[in-house]
């Protein structure tokens, strides 16, 4: 009798805990957990990794190279803070407001990390855990706010830059992000960009043009010598960006898959036809090939490929890599004596130009076969109008609310140093602080 209670009880609880799983909050907690997949995983954790290193220390040692001696530790910790502070305020409301949603301009407030389940997924990455997600697109919104700061160096003030970078990242960053990767209404009009060329490198270039402009031209500008302290930290920092756009490509795939293998691939060759146009280019014209020149060609060349990158065959990031180190050799030669603006590390030459270059060649070279839409050689020649819609938005919004947020910062203190702190550099002025 009491064996046969006791399969009794067996048989009870097994039907019990069969009617419980077929309840819907337990299929749903069950779905949520098969569905997130290990090697997506792995692969999504390193790409984060890869990512955040293009920020710290990859593009601190990028621009702190090209600065002047006095100006070193100041222009690290522009990276530094805004890897800080931009962290903080994506994970409190950035994320929410971008991937929140479908509605046309913003997100809404139901992603919040404080209600985040740890197996929850993205229906934007449905294979890795919600909260990778979050972390990766993270890394973007990092980096596109460091990347501004490359226009002002040497010259804005400490204090001014942290306001700007919060502002310019909830007013700026986020509402572009949405529209075109988070359901808003470029990405729904068919603009493609695979990993940031108007998000990013658009975005960034042109808020850094604007705020060169707002600030002014650093004091000697055209007059006196502005060589960089240390060219081997900045071709230090190219090589950690060059690996780290691996991850930022590659990673945005989303998945341990074939595309992201061939978005990396042709990360690679744009940026090395990138570096080799930029240095013959610089060899025909001035004689001599620099080696500036060349880790500048190599960022035009991965800066420009980056909207491409998911959609084009491997061979195209030959093409783009050549037009971006041409184009963007010209943009910070020519254009820039032309208008005589001071953009400090030539961000908006480089970026802004590359972003927007990469974003029009993505409309001509894109493939069915890899991102399920068609460009130009394959018979659809209205993508690049679609494209060419996308780059005008991104560049309107990033330049009118830039401006307006310039201004609106400086009623309240000053943008940039004075001319003693400036003289003195911003390491000692800002910092306190001084390379020996």
């Amino acid at each position: 009798m009491t064996r046969r209670a006791s399969i009794a009880r067996v048989v009870a609880a097994g039907g019990a805990l069969v009617a419980f799983a077929d309840t819907p909050a337990m299929a749903e907690t069950l779905a949520r957990t098969t569905s997130i997949s290990p090697a997506d995983t792995a692969w999504m954790i390193a790409a984060t990794a890869l990512v955040l290193m293009m920020t710290i220390p990859g593009l601190a040692l990028f621009y702190a190279g090209m600065v002047r001696k006095k100006n070193v530790l100041a222009t690290m910790a522009q990276s530094l803070a805004a890897t800080a502070l931009c962290s903080i305020i994506w994970a409190a409301v950035g994320y929410t407001l971008v991937f929140g949603g479908s509605a046309p301009l913003l997100g809404n407030l139901h992603n919040l990390l404080r209600g985040m389940d740890m197996n929850a997924v993205s229906s934007f990455a449905p294979t890795i855990p919600e909260a990778l997600f979050m972390l990766y697109q993270m890394a973007f919104a990092v980096i596109t706010v460091a990347l501004v700061a490359g226009s002002v160096a040497d010259r804005m003030r400490f204090s001014a830059f942290l306001w700007f970078a919060a502002l310019w990242l909830i007013f700026v960053y986020v509402p572009i992000a949405h529209w075109i990767w988070g359901g808003g209404f470029l990405g729904t009009a068919g603009v493609l960009d695979f990993a940031g060329g108007t998000v990013v490198h658009l975005n960034a270039g042109v808020a850094g043009l604007v705020a060169a402009i707002v600030l002014g031209a650093r004091r000697g500008y055209g007059s006196e010598n502005f060589a960089p302290y240390d060219l081997s930290l900045a071709v230090i920092g190219t090589g950690l960006l060059w690996i780290g756009w691996f991850g930022f490509n590659g990673g945005s795939a989303l998945a341990a898959n074939s595309r992201a293998v061939f978005a990396i691939l042709a990360t690679h060759l744009a940026a090395s036809m990138g570096a080799l146009t930029w240095m013959a280019l610089e060899w025909w014209t001035r004689g001599k090939p620099s080696v500036l020149g060349m880790i500048s060609g190599a960022v035009a060349g991965l800066g420009t490929i980056t909207p491409a990158s998911g959609f084009v065959a491997p061979w195209a990031g030959v093409v783009i890599g050549l037009a971006a180190g041409a184009v963007c050799f010209w943009s910070c030669t020519r254009l820039k004596l032309f208008f005589g603006y001071d953009d400090s590390l030539d961000v908006f030459g480089v970026h802004g130009v590359g972003g927007a270059t990469g974003t029009l060649l993505t409309g001509v070279f894109a493939v069915s076969a890899i991102g399920k839409t068609s460009g130009l050689i394959e018979g659809n020649g209205t993508q690049v109008l679609i494209q060419l819609y996308g780059v005008a938005v991104t560049l309107a919004w990033s330049a009118i609310a830039t401006f307006v947020l310039l201004k609106a910062i400086a009623v309240f203190l000053p943008l940039r140093i004075d001319k003693q702190a400036e003289l003195e550099g911003l390491d000692v002025s800002q910092h306190g602080e001084a390379l020996q």
